[in-house]
């Protein structure tokens, strides 16, 4: 666990908070992948469409908007409805492919979430009724994925020698960040603030954050963590470095950091051409 001075502490509060007021989020809601999931007023087809949009959101951010756009105009406009037909769905999403993936990846994982919806009402009360059992994230997370995979028969998917079902919906226990899993559910769980919905009954306080190479490197420049990978154990420990800072909601700094560290293309060393301008330049550790 890296340890910050309460001075520096106190330094960093204030410019992590700063940026939070500064990021022009209708801007940055045209290129994030939320800003497709927010067309839908259905919580239901929300729940669909955000793992959809969570699990394809790696690579090239304008090539993720644009796929998310396919996806919606094949699909149409009630996502949960369209599960809930698998033989058109199928045919809705034949010939689709991004990178790994392909149509049926796509459906199965429609289908199967559509499933445990109609089981339990929503993923979120699934989702909510295990953290309540187990009290522990990763797990309640790793059993949902469970769910979703065996109800959208997605291990069929690997029986035909398909990556597309493992990058998809992988599982946590592995030991992985997860990245695409846990922006997932900083979507459904962080309070309704214009990103995120705040629409699954579970508290804040025990979000994990999405790390990406974006939030690593800026992670490891304001020395929230000096760990070297990508793993859960990193993603907890940039988190329980954020929760000093708000202990309800560490994880409400990620979507300002995520788009900052595009924008700026955050490098690992010194680098006054890219560092220019950078809001967080007083506090990394390469400047401050």
């Amino acid at each position: 666990m890296v340890r910050i001075a309460p001075v520096a502490q106190a330094k960093l509060k204030r410019t992590l908070e700063a940026l939070r007021g500064k990021i022009d989020v209708r801007a940055r809601l045209e290129v994030d992948p939320i800003g497709v999931v927010r067309r839908y007023g259905d919580p239901l087809d929300r729940e669909i469409i955000g793992l959809v949009a969570a699990g394809v959101a790696f690579g090239n951010v304008k090539t993720i908007r644009n796929k998310l756009e396919e996806i919606t105009r094949r699909v149409g406009p009630s996502p949960h409805e369209k599960a809930d037909d698998p033989r058109a769905l199928r045919t809705a999403l034949a010939g689709f492919r991004h990178r790994v993936f392909v149509g049926d990846d796509i459906a199965r994982l429609m289908i199967g979430a559509r499933l445990v919806q109609k089981r339990h009402a929503t993923l979120g009360r699934r989702f909510a009724s295990l953290f309540r059992e187990e009290n522990d994230l990763r797990e309640s997370l790793a059993t949902l994925a469970d769910d979703i995979r065996t109800a959208g028969d997605l291990e069929a998917r690997a029986e035909a020698r398909s990556r597309g079902f493992a990058h998809l919906l992988p599982d946590p226990r592995a030991g992985s960040g997860v990245k695409r899993l846990l922006l997932y559910l900083r979507w459904m769980v962080r309070p309704a603030d214009g990103v995120d919905f705040g629409q699954w009954d579970v508290p804040a306080a025990a979000l994990v954050i999405p790390v990406d190479t974006h939030i690593h490197k800026l992670a490891r420049n304001l020395a929230l963590t000096s760990r070297k990978d990508l793993s859960w154990k990193t993603a907890q420990e940039i988190t329980a470095a954020l929760a000093v800072f708000d202990p309800n909601d560490p994880v409400k700094y990620d979507f300002s950091l995520c788009h900052m560290g595009m924008l700026q293309r955050c490098p690992s060393r010194r680098d006054p051409k890219r560092c220019e301008g950078c809001a967080v330049m007083p506090v990394c550790r390469h400047w401050g």
